[in-house]
């Protein structure tokens, strides 16, 4: 028989796909997976009820329904100062990663080259590969995930189309400040390349930070796509709701594609998240806060039995080095060892990078009930005598 696409078959099941099994076989609690144990605002998710029994359920607009489009725009406004037509600039797309596949397969031509700073959410490299682009990868690294410039310089090129940057970043946790963002901005300028920004953990930012678009940089309004989504900033993962804004030369090649893909979003979720968008400041406050103590907590925890914490500003992941402890194996090893005799799930960061070189750092996904991370954290304490 003729063989399937190359690209995508060379993809394996998802790491996250496989220690989310192991979790669900062995009972154990699973911090590897990235979804909040919550259901969301009650009153967002009343406005999707009520707009599923009273609203047309139908095909709404490509582009989004006009309510959600026109409160992306305020939104964007609001917090960011950032200008836009919600006729021209705004779509609304089936999540946030089917947001990420239209703007690369809109922007990408085979043979051009995408700048990425590793480690990265999972969906990229296919994405990537599959429009044709080569990828060009910087790291960062743990402990303190600092920006390594001269690198990053050096990845540019005049075949760069494009920039990829996820910020705040998973699985770091790393936010990035006003001097990276201007360096990055001087690249893209500099190559006449376009940006990608990747900002769906934009409200999940703590310590007094402040989330700045990369889009806000001098040069950048008309190269950026700055992409959100519903499901981090409302803690409805399953929504799969997602939104961005661009230039007219931008927004139209990535309307085409996404034409193609998903076409269109449940119009009732659509309803409802652009009511979340309107909710004053004392939500996205208390969204950051309450997660900031729950960072706080597995911090604590994770350092008294002996891990190392790594730096954290941003998103629900933790990053900890479990060498302390004296495990002799792999970060995959690690947390497959963790899930079977301690009953705790995490991520290897290793799966987050194209290469070998990060293998004793784990991810653990703090997103959850206060009770079951002290469950966790009393489990893992067990194993390991502390």
């Amino acid at each position: 028989m003729k063989s399937a696409n190359s690209v995508l078959s060379s993809y394996g099941t998802t790491v996250f796909e496989v220690m989310s099994r192991l979790a669900i076989e062995h009972g154990s609690i699973n911090l590897g997976q990235g979804f909040p144990d919550g259901n969301g605002p009650d009153d967002v998710r009343a406005v999707a009820h009520e707009a599923l029994d009273s609203s047309p359920n139908q095909y709404p607009p490509m582009m989004g329904v006009p309510e959600l489009r026109q409160a992306v725009t305020t939104h964007n406004k609001r917090f960011y100062d950032i200008d836009s037509n919600w006729q021209s600039e705004t779509i609304v797309t089936s999540g946030a990663t089917e947001a990420l596949a239209a703007a690369m397969f809109g922007l990408i031509e085979p043979g051009d080259e995408v700048v990425l700073i590793e480690p990265l959410y999972d969906s990229y490299m296919p994405i990537i590969q599959r429009a044709g682009g080569i990828p060009r990868l910087v790291r960062v690294e743990p402990p303190h995930w600092t920006l390594p410039r001269k690198e990053l310089a050096a990845a540019f090129s005049n075949k760069t189309k494009l920039l990829l940057l996820n910020n705040p970043q998973n699985p770091t946790g790393k936010v990035f400040d006003d001097e990276e963002l201007a360096f990055i901005a001087d690249l893209v300028c500099g190559f006449d390349a376009y940006a990608i920004c990747d900002e769906v953990y934009e409200h999940l930012v703590f310590d007094g930070l402040k989330h700045n678009p990369l889009m806000n940089q001098p040069g950048m309004r008309e190269r950026c796509v700055k992409i959100g989504s519903a499901g981090k900033t409302f803690s409805l993962t399953g929504w799969k709701v997602g939104y961005a804004i661009a230039s007219p030369a931008l927004m139209a090649p990535i309307a085409k594609a996404h034409q193609f893909l998903t076409f269109t979003t449940p119009p009732n979720l659509q309803k409802a998240t652009a009511y979340g968008l309107g909710k004053d400041d004392s939500y996205f406050e208390s969204l950051a806060g309450d997660l900031q103590a729950k960072r706080d907590l597995i911090k604590t925890g994770l350092e008294r039995i002996g891990f190392t914490a790594m730096d954290c500003s941003g998103t629900y992941f933790l990053n900890a080095d479990f060498s302390g402890l004296g495990f002799i194996g792999s970060d995959e090893d690690f947390c497959r060892m963790i899930t079977l005799e301690a009953g705790v799930t995490a991520v290897p960061v290793s799966a987050f990078y194209s290469g070998p070189g990060i293998d004793t750092v784990a991810r653990f996904c703090f997103c959850k009930e206060d009770d079951l991370l002290l469950e966790a954290i009393a489990r893992l304490e067990k194993h390991f005598g502390t």
